[in-house]
């Protein structure tokens, strides 16, 4: 199992409306290319020296190949549409995970 993580440091003024995007249309659409089998936010509890509020999404996807294959047919669409949105106010970095064990 691979989880794609996205980190993101939101600006406070865009926080709520960036959450309602989040949580009712960018993730179900990315659910949607059935890519990944599920996700979840989490708010990082830090608190930043530049300010904002600092979220991870995490997605569960089933190998390498099938995240290599969202990168390819997907995600320029999903990430233009996040600039476009709130291009100034956000800051952002993927990461990828590899579950080696559950307890």
């Amino acid at each position: 199992m691979i989880i794609y993580n996205v980190t993101t440091n939101i600006h406070e003024s865009v926080k709520d409306q960036w959450l309602k995007w989040m949580q009712e249309k960018h993730i179900p659409e990315i659910l949607a290319t059935q890519k990944f089998s599920s996700a979840r936010i989490v708010r990082v509890m830090i608190e930043e020296e530049m300010g904002g509020i600092t979220y991870s999404v995490q997605y569960v996807t089933d190998s390498k190949e099938t995240l290599e294959r969202y990168y390819i047919e997907d995600e320029p669409k999903f990430h233009q549409e996040a600039l476009g949105l709130f291009a100034d106010k956000l800051l952002s970095f993927r990461t990828e995970l590899e579950l080696i064990s559950e307890h």
